[in-house]
């Protein structure tokens, strides 16, 4: 590690410990050149993912997307922020746990109105409309069939 004041490379880590969340390792590095102290982070560099899009474009795997979406599914709705991150990182943990370098934004949908219908029902039908491109009354009608008969049964396909 570089010292950014002087660009030595005789630095010693004089402290080292987990930040608050435990996603990476914050350390107290001190250069022996010039004396100074400076902070870096560790963590993780996950492998890349891809999106293929649906006009098979691709596009790296973005997790800010996928909040955005069920943040907009969940807009004046009794869920909060944390809730919503939850489900982020759960389908981020489905689809890094199953090795694939490559995914189809159709599969991340799915993952997301999964989770949505376990989470709210009006979240739920919100994101499967926009996902689905609803484009008639009918459309919405068929999907609250869906959400009742599902419910029912107390199980999402």
């Amino acid at each position: 590690m570089k010292c950014p004041y002087c660009k030595s490379s005789k630095t010693e880590v004089v402290d080292s410990r987990d930040t608050v969340n435990s996603d990476s390792i914050r350390r107290r590095r001190e250069c022996a050149a010039c004396g100074k102290r400076f902070t870096t982070y560790e963590r993780v560099d996950l492998a890349d993912i891809t999106v293929i899009k649906k006009d098979r474009t691709r596009e790296p795997f973005d997790k800010a997307k996928i909040l955005s979406g069920i943040m907009n599914a969940c807009e004046k709705r009794p869920i909060s922020r944390e809730q919503m991150e939850a489900i982020v990182e759960k389908i981020d943990g489905k689809i890094r746990a199953s090795g694939i370098r490559e995914i189809e934004s159709r599969k991340i949908g799915d993952l997301a109105v999964k989770e949505l219908f376990r989470l709210d029902p009006v979240a739920y039908i919100r994101f499967a409309s926009v996902y689905n491109s609803f484009d008639s009354p009918e459309e919405f009608r068929k999907a609250v069939f869906l959400f009742r008969k599902r419910s029912s049964g107390k199980t999402a396909r």
